[in-house]
C-alpha cells in the first residue's frame, strides 16, 4: 500500500505544480522596525543568489499580509515579490481574534484589486494561522505562550478565507494551516486537519531539550516529526514550513548551536528534502541589525556576505539512510515515534512539561512587549511571546507587528525547501 507520502507526491504530479523552496520572512527586522519594500526586495534577491543553492530559493513564506504600521494595507512584500519574481506562501495572523483576521482578509482583497494577476500568479498557497493550536494547548497556556486560536475559530477563519477569495483570481487557492507537529497529532484538533488542503509542519530538533537531541540525532528527530504529522493527514500533503539549526546561541539539552552543526543539519535534512517537498527554511538572516540568541541565519549581519557554511549538497548527503521503495524522499530507517515537543512549543516565562508523547521539552524563557489589539502595534503592554509574526529573527514574537524585546533565548521560526519533484521513484511505486 502506498504511504501518504507517496499519495501527496502523486497529487503534486497530477496537478503539475512545481514545488517551492524558500525562507520565512517576518514583518519586522530584528530590532522591531518595520520591513519596507526595499528590505524585502534585497532579501528576496539575496535568497535567489545564495552560493551553493543553484538559485532554488525563489519562494517566501509570510506570516501576515498587512504592512507594518498600518491596520489593513497590503504588505509591501507583495510588490517586492512581483519585482523579483518570488512566489508567495501567504499567511494570516489568527491569534489576535476576528478583528485582525478581518483586516488580514481586507488586505488580501485590496492586494488582488491593486496588483491583479501579477500578484495572484505568484501565490502558491495561503496559511490561515501559525502555531495557534499550540498556544491554546494546556502546555502553551502553562507556558504563557500568548494568544492562540481554538480549532473552531480556525475552521471559521479558513471558511472566511475561502469565501473572501471566491470569484477572484485566487479562487480555489490551496489553503492550509501551520502548527507544531505536536498540535497536528492531537486528535482534538482534527477539525482543522479536515478543513485544510495541506498541513504546515514546524519542527526544530534543537529545541527538543528533553530528547536525546545532539546534532547526531537531528535528522532522526526531524523525520520522527514528519512521520507523525504525515500519519494524521489522511493523505494530504505536509508542507515543511519551519525547520533549521542555529549557528550560535545557548545549549538546548544536548543540542549545541554552531556553524558546523548548522551545516550538518543542512546536509542531512535540507539536502534530503529540497526538490521533494514544499519547504521554507529558517532562515536566510536574523542578524540585521541585531543578532538574537539563538541565531539561525545562514548569512551574518551583512546581507551581501557569503553564507556562513557551504550550502552545496555533497554527493550522497541526502542518501545516507534506508528509504521506502519508490520514495523520492530520504528518511532514516525506523523513523517514527512521538518525541515530546517539535518546533514551536518553546515556553515563554517558564519551562514546559507534560506534552503528549514519550517526552517533554523545556521551554525557552522569554519576555516580550506586545502591541495593542491591532497587530500593527498600538499602546504596548507587557505580555508573553506569541508565535511567529514579528521579527524574522529569533526575537520574541507576539502579534505580527507588536513592539518586542528579548530577555533570553527565544525561538526562531521557519524552513528550506523544494524544487522540481523527482518522478522516477513514484512511477516505480505506482
Amino acid at each position: 500500500m502506498l504511504s501518504s507520502t507517496f499519495l501527496g507526491l502523486a497529487a503534486g504530479i497530477a496537478g503539475a505544480q512545481a514545488l517551492s523552496t524558500g525562507f520565512n520572512y517576518g514583518a519586522t527586522k530584528s530590532d522591531g522596525t518595520f520591513m519596507a519594500q526595499s528590505d524585502y526586495e534585497s532579501r528576496f534577491t539575496r535568497a535567489q543568489s545564495l552560493q551553493g543553492t543553484n538559485g532554488d530559493f525563489t519562494s517566501a513564506r509570510l506570516y501576515t499580509m498587512i504592512q507594518g504600521g498600518t491596520t489593513a494595507d497590503p504588505s509591501s512584500a507583495f510588490q517586492a515579490a512581483i519585482d523579483t519574481k518570488t512566489s508567495l506562501l501567504l499567511g494570516l495572523w489568527c491569534s489576535a481574534g476576528q478583528e485582525v483576521v478581518t483586516n488580514e482578509l481586507n488586505a488580501l482583497e485590496a492586494a488582488i484589486k491593486q496588483y491583479g494577476s501579477d500578484f495572484t500568479d505568484l501565490v502558491i498557497g495561503i496559511s490561515v494561522g501559525s502555531e495557534d493550536l499550540y498556544r491554546v494547548s494546556p502546555t502553551g497556556i502553562e507556558n504563557k505562550s500568548g494568544l492562540g486560536a481554538t480549532p473552531d475559530e480556525l475552521v471559521s477563519y479558513i471558511k472566511q478565507t475561502r469565501e473572501k477569495i471566491s470569484g477572484t483570481s485566487l479562487s480555489g487557492a490551496s489553503l492550509g494551516h501551520v502548527d507544531t507537529w505536536t498540535a497536528w497529532v492531537n486528535g482534538s484538533n482534527s477539525a482543522v486537519t479536515d478543513e485544510v488542503d495541506w498541513l504546515g509542519m514546524d519542527t526544530y530538533p534543537y529545541f527538543e531539550s528533553t530528547e536525546n537531541n545532539p546534532i547526531d540525532n537531528g535528522k532522526q528527530l526531524y523525520w520522527d516529526a514528519y512521520d507523525k504529522t504525515n500519519s494524521v493527514g489522511g493523505g494530504k500533503e505536509v508542507w515543511i514550513t519551519e525547520t533549521g539549526w542555529p549557528v550560535s546561541g545557548k545549549v538546548s539539552g544536548q543540542a549545541v548551536a554552531s556553524v558546523d552543526n548548522a551545516e550538518t543539519y543542512w546536509q542531512e535534512v535540507a539536502c534530503a528534502i529540497v526538490g521533494k517537498y514544499n519547504v521554507w527554511w529558517y532562515t536566510l538572516e536574523d542578524s540585521i541589525p541585531t543578532t538574537p540568541n539563538p541565531s539561525f541565519g545562514i548569512i551574518g549581519s551583512d546581507l551581501n556576505s557569503a553564507p556562513l557554511y557551504d550550502l552545496t549538497c555533497k554527493k550522497g548527503s541526502s542518501a545516507t539512510a534506508t528509504t521506502e521503495k519508490g520514495s523520492s524522499a530520504t528518511k532514516p530507517a525506523g523513523a517514527g515515534g512521538l518525541h515530546g515537543v517539535g518546533s514551536g512549543p518553546y515556553g515563554s516565562n517558564g519551562t514546559m512539561s507534560g506534552v503528549a508523547g514519550n517526552g517533554t521539552a523545556s521551554g525557552i524563557t522569554t519576555t516580550a512587549t506586545r502591541g495593542g489589539s491591532s497587530p500593527t502595534g498600538g499602546a504596548t503592554t507587557t505580555g508573553a511571546a506569541g508565535g511567529p509574526g514579528g521579527a524574522p529573527s529569533g526575537t520574541a514574537r507576539g502579534a505580527p507587528f507588536a513592539s518586542q524585546t528579548q530577555n533570553a533565548a527565544v525561538r526562531a521560526g521557519p524552513v528550506v525547501g523544494a524544487g522540481i519533484m523527482a518522478m522516477v521513484g513514484l512511477v516505480v511505486a505506482l
